[in-house]
């Protein structure tokens, strides 16, 4: 799996999720989880551009209500971005997995097992 800023605990995860796919199978998947998974890298960045675009992290990884929320409150009055700021591995992560299981549901509607 070449997916660029890949952690061990998300390529583990990733093992777990496509055991049992055909080598067409997985490739499909990568194809489409390489294209909506979010890189903890550029997560960094999304989040230290919060400070001059509050909730612009929380607006990428689809959490709109955060995202409309930081925005009016400048980032909770910067509070929120910072932790954002600390745990942007985590934001990332969390939003690859709800990434991965659309993935896999998109690969198993167009591939039955």
């Amino acid at each position: 799996m070449s997916l660029p800023g890949i952690t061990p605990q998300e390529f583990s995860y990733l093992q777990t999720a496509t055991t049992g796919f055909s080598e067409n199978q997985l490739r499909g998947f990568l194809m489409i989880y390489g294209g909506k998974r979010r890189n903890p890298d550029d997560m960094l960045l999304y989040c230290i551009l919060g400070f001059f675009v509050p909730g612009l992290s929380r607006f990428l990884i689809n959490q709109i209500g955060m995202g409309v929320l930081y925005f009016f409150t400048l980032g909770l009055c910067f509070i929120g971005t910072i932790i954002d700021l600390i745990n942007y591995k985590s934001l990332a992560f969390e939003y690859n997995q709800r990434m991965v299981f659309e993935s896999l549901q998109m690969v198993r509607m167009g591939n039955p097992i």
